[in-house]
């Protein structure tokens, strides 16, 4: 007994000398991570259970920051636009970048400049993309209404008309993360051997039905990944409304933009932008939970 005691304390101690550097390697990077991820995150929490501007010592209110913010009209209002946004951003900015693959993947001629085309706007910095659209949507002699004006068609008030302030927002950020999701895309398609599809020919198939009997579900996983990805990127829109529209418009505030108003312009109090923060933390990670049970349920 005692023999095998040592025996498996003695390859406990080789084990760990063994797999000692990988440990080292692991601590700095669980370290780094602790730092500078889940701290914030535990300290965010903490903060939305007080009242703090930064200049006073903060002191605790307990759910009094949860009970103002269901008290807020604008609460409702900023969650009912950022579901919105959410709902047009993955009709344009989900499905339309999976038909613009399936079109490149068909070029065979100058493929390499059309993908360096698409994607050029995800290389611009975001603040960069929204002041062009500025130019774009300016009411007196902004290009859109110029054109409209040429044609002899009314004028649009752009970001400025409740009717398409949204819409407007929308299409900026399709145009500016168009071309990330077009190229995953792109390179899931170029996996599918080629192989399926001279069969499906064979077949007789459409080309509807080849997308439907093929691509699709060849693409699921991708798709699925993507879907999550771009739902969690769209309930988190910020800089589009904050800077074409500013944080008091009613049309287009979102969650981060209320939470933003919270903290620096209105009401000055961090700790009620924190408990607005936790609670948009709280909806995407029981949103993913759900979504990813469901997903594996069906796989």
């Amino acid at each position: 007994m005692t023999r095998a005691r040592e025996a498996r304390a003695g390859l406990l101690r080789r084990k760990l000398s063994d797999n000692l550097l990988a440990y080292a390697f692991m601590a700095a990077g669980l370290a780094c991570f602790a730092l500078f991820s889940w701290y914030p995150l535990v300290k965010g929490v903490i903060l939305s259970f007080q009242q703090d501007n930064f200049v006073v010592p903060p002191y605790w209110v307990g759910l009094d920051n949860y009970r103002a913010l269901f008290a807020d009209p604008l609460f409702y209002t900023a969650w009912k636009n950022t579901l919105f946004f959410t709902a047009l951003a993955l009709v344009f900015g989900y499905v339309l970048p999976f038909f613009i693959a399936v079109l490149l993947n068909e070029f065979r001629h100058f493929s390499g400049y059309f993908r360096v085309l698409v994607y050029l706007p995800v290389m611009l910095p975001p603040i960069v993309s929204v002041l062009l659209w500025r130019y774009f949507y300016d009411p007196g002699n902004g290009l859109f209404n110029s054109i409209l004006r040429g044609v002899g068609l009314p004028e649009s008030q752009w970001t400025q008309s409740s009717d398409t302030a949204m819409i407007s927002l929308v299409l900026i950020s399709t145009w500016a993360n168009l071309g990330g999701a077009t190229l995953i895309y792109l390179a899931a398609l170029q996996n599918i051997p080629g192989e399926l599809y001279e069969a499906a020919e064979l077949d007789g198939a459409s080309i509807w039905q080849r997308l439907r009997h093929v691509t699709f579900p060849q693409m699921r996983f991708i798709m699925l990944v993507l879907l999550l990805l771009q739902i969690v990127a769209t309930m988190q829109v910020f800089i589009e409304p904050y800077a074409l529209t500013g944080t008091s418009n009613p049309d287009t505030v979102t969650v981060l933009v209320l939470v933003y108003r919270y903290a620096f312009t209105v009401n000055n109090d961090f700790g009620l932008a924190a408990a607005m923060s936790v609670l948009l933390f709280v909806v995407l990670g029981a949103f993913s939970a759900i979504y990813l049970r469901l997903t594996r349920s069906a796989d």
